[in-house]
């Protein structure tokens, strides 16, 4: 009985990760349902009892899938720590040091989204502007506190600041996205590391 209670949680999570990969690599506009269902083996059946439509299951995708990423990414490492330069330099040596960036290839999920579906559907744009505006947020108030704790310049205003960053980290990716570049997507993560310096207390 137990297992039967989580076939369906399961069912709908693979169909949400299939279609996560196929978004990602196609967008949602060109993503292939039959592709999602060939990826997983599920049915038509299976996919419309989890999901009314195409459009419920993209939605799904950016809050079930895209914002977990992003959370574990970039959302944990700064929720509690006192030093938001340090950790977001942590992040960007990291992710420079990355042999093979997949983010140069395909891009970063929610950027692309919002390339593609914020002009055409207000219900996307809405959802993934949350998305983004949480992401700030979260970032915002790390520096608050690293204001608080002395690391950042006390002058520094962390919602116009976080909202930059966040801006700058998804220009860099969508640029080196378009030049197929990591020399350049890491060039652009230095560069973004060493503004960070410039707020530093």
């Amino acid at each position: 009985m137990n297992s039967n209670t989580k076939t369906p949680d399961l069912t709908r999570q693979k169909l949400l990760e299939a279609a996560f990969a196929e978004i990602h690599r196609n967008g949602f506009q060109a993503a292939s349902l039959s592709q999602i269902l060939a990826d997983t083996g599920y049915t038509k059946g299976a996919l419309y009892h989890h999901f009314p439509d195409k459009k419920a299951l993209g939605l799904a995708v950016i809050e079930e899938a895209i914002r977990p990423r992003l959370a574990a990414m970039m959302f944990e490492p700064l929720t509690a720590t006192l030093k938001p330069l340090a950790a977001m330099q942590a992040m960007f040596a990291a992710k420079s040091s990355e042999t093979e960036p997949w983010v140069v290839v395909l891009g970063c999920p929610l950027n692309n989204l919002m390339q593609e579906m914020s002009p055409v559907d207000e219900t996307f744009r809405l959802h993934l502007n949350k998305l983004f505006q949480d992401w700030v947020t979260v970032l915002a108030q790390a520096l608050e506190r690293g204001k608080a704790a002395g690391e950042v310049r006390a002058e520094v205003h962390a919602e116009d600041t976080a909202f930059f960053i966040v801006s700058a980290l998804e220009g860099c990716i969508g640029m080196s996205k378009n030049t197929q570049s990591v020399a350049a997507y890491r060039s652009c993560l230095a560069q973004l590391g060493r503004f960070l310096d410039t707020l530093k207390n």
